[in-house]
């Protein structure tokens, strides 16, 4: 739990680093293939061929280019669509989707685990809902679209790391998980790309440190954290980034932010935590 924790903490800043320094000043595929890049550059030398079989090698591509190249196009173009605020409504839906993909996986049917995503969608609700535009229907499905891409991802590299004969260290393999992610961002660069690149340096470094820390350090403590909490605190902690997201928005940029309904949504998903870990740790010891 404490990767998942710390990576809330390190992706609650992204928002608003986007939001204030890049988002409508730089072309959003440049600013993707930028991340994905550095994060690559980051992880590739700790690649280690005796831990790489060529299956392990494409599903892992395959899993990042899902779970972060895919998933950075439709979040991105959902902007182009949607107010920030009706964005940030859309995506609370992302932990039903981690939890009914797992059980699809797995075969089986989880009702608490469900229950607590349910209730952890509602607190994120409760903090970021507002009123909503009459043109948002498209929008809406944009945004599911990186939902169940970013779902999709954490659940499929928790379920192949769970798989392995011999566990594999996450250092030594995790850069394939970012070279599959570029191989899409270059692509969709090349396709729909405009010449509007960084123009100050703080935009370069904010660049620099979403690509090399946020996407690259991120993604591998968060999946790495995947794979060792159940599923349910999984689907819970993809809503514990808008309570964290919106607090650093407010402390930081002075944003305008509901403090009640922010503390009242954020007890609502800590709630949800502690149910399912609790029943979580009763279903083992049982």
């Amino acid at each position: 739990m404490s990767y998942l924790v710390l990576v809330t903490g390190i992706w609650a800043f992204s928002f608003s680093l986007i939001g204030v320094y890049l988002a409508g000043q730089v072309d959003s595929y440049f600013a993707v293939l930028t991340r994905t890049f550095l994060a690559a550059l980051v992880f590739i030398p700790f690649l280690k061929r005796r831990w790489l079989t060529k299956k392990l090698t494409l599903q892992l591509m395959a899993i990042g280019a899902i779970q972060l190249g895919i998933m950075y196009i439709f979040y991105y173009q959902s902007f182009l669509l949607l107010t920030v605020p009706e964005v940030l409504i859309f995506t609370i839906f992302t932990p039903i989707y981690i939890t009914l993909y797992y059980d699809l996986l797995a075969r089986r049917f989880s009702p608490l685990y469900l229950f607590t995503a349910i209730l952890s969608v509602l607190g994120a609700a409760l903090i970021r809902y507002d009123h909503l535009t009459s043109d948002y229907i498209l929008g809406f499905f944009v945004v599911q679209g990186a939902n169940l891409c970013f779902a999709i991802g954490q659940v499929a590299y928790k379920q192949l790391m769970a798989k392995q004969d011999v566990q594999p260290p996450h250092l030594a393999i995790f850069g394939c998980f970012h070279i599959g992610a570029l191989l899409i961002s270059v692509i969709s660069w090349l396709l729909f790309g405009h010449a509007k690149y960084p123009t100050d340096p703080v935009q370069w470094g904010i660049l620099l440190w979403l690509g090399a820390g946020a996407s690259g350090l991120g993604y591998f403590l968060w999946n790495k954290g995947a794979t060792l909490v159940n599923a349910g605190a999984l689907a819970i902690m993809n809503n514990a980034l808008i309570p964290a997201g919106l607090l650093v928005n407010l402390l930081i940029w002075n944003r305008d932010a509901n403090i009640p309904r922010l503390l009242a949504g954020g007890a609502i998903i800590f709630i949800a935590l502690l149910i399912n870990e609790r029943f979580a740790k009763k279903s083992v010891h049982s």
